[in-house]
């Protein structure tokens, strides 16, 4: 994302919850700190956002802040995908995974560090849909969030074929199942 496109501390502070954010003044959180944790909690409750801010102290003083994420996406090349279904299906990926990511707290969390860090993305090759289930269920072992996309057989490929796996997470984490396979 480019710096001009980045959206600063305050965009969004109008769609701050005033109570949650004076509850989490009166556990004499910061005003900003207050204000990120509930736009990060999408305003559910101060109860949440509080818990966020206190998770977040936490993981700070653990020096988790060093850690870089990435997503990578494996594309079945199995398939007789064109340039431009590959482009789409791997557009499909990146929106399903980040859509999947909006549902833990931790993941959101995760998706936020992700992308104030340059949104690292890196495209590799699949055999075939074993093997991008292998992959999927390697990854779900290991805690990371997944989305496999299956095509809609508009185009290219058969309806419900398995075009492409995106996996998120701690860069060493999805290196332990995506790191052998060579770049599209």
């Amino acid at each position: 994302m480019e710096p001009s496109e980045q959206s600063g501390p305050d965009s969004g502070s109008q769609d701050v919850n005033p109570v949650f954010l004076q509850q989490l003044r009166e556990l004499d959180i910061p005003e900003e700190a207050a204000k990120q944790a509930l736009l990060h909690t999408r305003n559910v409750s101060a109860e949440e956002a509080a818990m966020y801010y206190f998770n977040k102290l936490e993981n700070e003083e653990e020096g988790d802040d060093d850690l870089m994420f990435k997503m990578v996406f494996v594309v079945n090349m199995d398939l007789a995908m064109g340039v431009g279904k590959v482009a789409a299906q791997v557009g499909h990926a990146a929106v399903g995974l980040y859509q999947a990511l909006q549902e833990k707290n931790s993941w959101r969390e995760m998706a936020w560090k992700w992308d104030h860090s340059g949104a690292k993305k890196v495209v590799v090759q699949g055999t075939n849909v074993a093997h991008l289930l292998e992959l999927q269920a390697l990854a779900m072992s290991l805690s990371l969030p997944t989305h496999l996309v299956q095509d809609a057989g508009l185009t290219q490929v058969e309806a419900g074929s398995r075009t492409v796996l995106a996996i998120m997470g701690e860069e060493e984490m999805v290196n332990n199942v995506t790191g052998s396979l060579k770049l599209l």
